[in-house]
């Protein structure tokens, strides 16, 4: 019998929407389900699939899952997956593409109108009890930037046209897309970044991206500009973007995404007035396990059926 074990750090009724799925569709299957690394012991010796979500890993399962032949990862992203050092060659790697566009697109629209609108101003007058009004900013006639060109950038640029607002794409590699006013090579973010008004940050995070977004771009962006994170928060220098925030050098952020997570309690990030903080919440959405599921029974199938050329979003590593 095939033992597959789901790693999932997410609200019980979810994971057990995933467990109770696979079980309906491959009842073959000897199904076990754990909500932490921490937990896995008891099962990932003998697991032969390993379904989680790369941030959820650490390097310990992968040195522990002896018998693993396939993991499928439900996100997109591959850091903390295919660079930890337990991960074997022969293990098969696939993980979730092209299913992003709505949930984080609409993430980034979200935060841009917190941010401009000042919710949590309101938030804490509400909990204050307090009648006070100030003005909201536009994003009407606004500048947003966006930097790394894929699914979900496509999918958001049209949005922000839909409300007025110019959009110019930075990618490392730049062409016509529609949507986009413009489109810039990556080595030209210094050059355009002080045209935005809102800087939202999509791309991936590998060695050339990592803490790429310093000192220097902060330093270029006007004082009244937001800056948002989707992306991951290894691809900026956290400490440059807590200096200017505290400086005024930029007005705001949204994050979601962080170097160390869950952000640490006590981590300036929280108690700053400035800041908008989610929870690595930018893909969660109500349908997510319908959008990746058709990924995870395809890869299933083929994978019981030996048909390992079948599977789909296979990653090299």
């Amino acid at each position: 019998m095939t033992n597959l074990l789901i790693l999932l750090a997410m609200p019980e009724t979810v994971r057990n929407q995933y467990r109770d799925r696979v079980r309906q569709r491959f009842p073959a299957l000897n199904v076990t389900l754990v909500d932490h690394h921490s937990k896995v012991d008891p099962h990932i010796g003998t697991a032969d699939v390993l379904l989680t979500f790369a941030p959820m890993l650490s390097d310990r399962v992968l040195q522990s899952a002896t018998r693993l032949k396939w993991l499928q990862a439900l996100g997109t992203g591959l850091d903390n997956l295919i660079d930890l050092p337990s991960l074997r060659k022969d293990v098969i790697v696939t993980n979730v593409r092209g299913i992003h566009g709505p949930p984080v697109s609409e993430a980034a629209i979200g935060a841009m109108l917190a941010l401009a609108r000042d919710l949590p101003r309101a938030i804490r007058l509400q909990e204050k009890q307090q009648w006070q009004r100030f003005p909201a900013r536009l994003l009407h006639d606004k500048t947003v930037g966006i930097f790394g060109i894929g699914t979900i950038a496509e999918t958001l640029a049209p949005k922000c046209k839909a409300l007025g607002m110019r959009v110019i794409g930075v990618s490392s590699t730049p062409r016509p897309l529609p949507g986009f006013d413009r489109v810039h090579a990556s080595a030209d973010l210094g050059e355009v970044v002080g045209e935005f008004d809102f800087f939202v940050l999509l791309t991936p995070l590998t060695e050339k991206t990592r803490n790429c977004i310093g000192a220097e771009v902060f330093a270029a962006m006007k004082p009244t500009s937001y800056f948002i994170n989707l992306a991951r928060g290894g691809v900026v220098d956290e400490d440059a973007l807590l200096e200017a925030l505290r400086s005024g050098r930029i007005a705001g952020a949204a994050l979601d995404v962080f170097s160390e997570e869950p952000l640490p309690a006590g981590h300036p990030f929280w108690s700053m007035n400035n800041v908008i903080i989610t929870t690595h919440q930018g893909g969660f959405c109500d349908v997510y396990i319908d959008h990746a599921w058709p990924t995870v029974v395809t890869n299933m199938r083929c994978f019981l059926d030996g048909d390992i050329d079948g599977m789909v979003n296979v990653v090299p590593h």
